[in-house]
């Protein structure tokens, strides 16, 4: 019995890591496509685009940015990692060998993050849902508090934990948060602090589009810990940000602030509709403004 399922394992194992590679080479297949169709101009973020792993141009962004940190640990930390393909760090791990921590609370995803990534990459696959509390937890686990690359997608209670992250003592070089466009490109504001939300979502306790912070929140909340934003991308997905003292003070000053908002494409595409009254769905949820 035992052996039978021992090849019963062994048999899914292969198919997951099949799978697993199909995704890989169709991510750096788009990489290569997209990423050579750039004019890349230095103070232009936008230009810098390309996705493979990314939901949108983050692959792109994150890679040029990270060619210009001063003092690289060539290391980064992800929450909301996904099944460690699907993400913004995927890209570091695979084509420039970085190393990391990917945490998701999704216990399916961590493992086939552990089990096809780990192989290949040298990755720290973390089974968690982050929550304020649980901060210590990643802390203990990370080789550096200044990763050259944290990146932040959980689609829930991001402010908190960004903010939480933040006090632990971690000074990440480079920032990268999704926002949730349906606030708008003027408030700031993020989603009232819920235990167990993901739940609470799946039983219609709260709607499926309160979540989150407003890219004007994310703004407000980095800048009180010095720092500078620095574009959304072009789909509407994540904001960017860098600690200016860990780049060239040239390079710094002569960036031109990219997008400062844009609907997401996905939401949109959902609801036929743009922010506005998408927001008009969630308006007597209790918010929170960020000062």
């Amino acid at each position: 019995m035992i052996k039978k399922i021992k090849r019963y394992f062994k048999y899914f194992y292969y198919i997951y890591y099949f799978i697993g590679m199909s995704k890989v080479n169709m991510a750096l297949s788009r990489a290569a496509a997209t990423s050579g169709l750039r004019k890349i101009d230095e103070t232009d973020p936008l230009s810098w685009e390309f996705s493979g792993f990314s939901q949108s141009g983050g692959d792109g962004i994150i890679d040029f940015l990270t060619r210009k940190i001063l003092n690289p640990n060539r290391y980064f930390i992800e929450i909301g990692a996904n099944d460690g393909i699907e993400n913004n760090t995927a890209w570091l791990a695979f084509a420039r060998r970085y190393t990391g921590i990917m945490v998701d609370g999704n216990p399916k995803l961590s493992w086939r993050c552990k089990y096809l990534l780990s192989p290949l990459c040298q990755i720290d696959a973390i089974n968690l849902f982050v929550d304020k509390d649980n901060i210590g937890v990643i802390k203990e686990k990370a080789l550096y508090l200044n990763p050259d690359v944290f990146s932040l997608d959980i689609d829930g209670i991001d402010y908190y934990v960004v903010e939480a992250i933040l006090n632990a003592g971690f000074k990440p070089k480079i920032i990268v948060v999704e926002y949730n466009s349906c606030f708008g490109p003027d408030m700031k504001v993020t989603i009232e602090y819920h235990e167990g939300i993901y739940e609470k979502r799946e039983k219609g306790l709260l709607p499926g589009i309160y979540w989150g912070v407003s890219v004007n929140g994310w703004k407000t909340l980095l800048a009180k810990y010095g720092y500078k934003f620095l574009t959304v991308d072009s789909n509407g997905v994540d904001a960017f940000f860098i600690n200016p003292k860990e780049f060239d003070s040239k390079f710094v000053s002569q960036l031109k602030e990219g997008l400062a908002f844009r609907n997401n494409f996905s939401t949109f595409w959902a609801f036929k509709t743009d922010w506005g009254k998408q927001f008009e769905l969630i308006k007597d949820s209790p918010l929170v403004e960020i000062k």
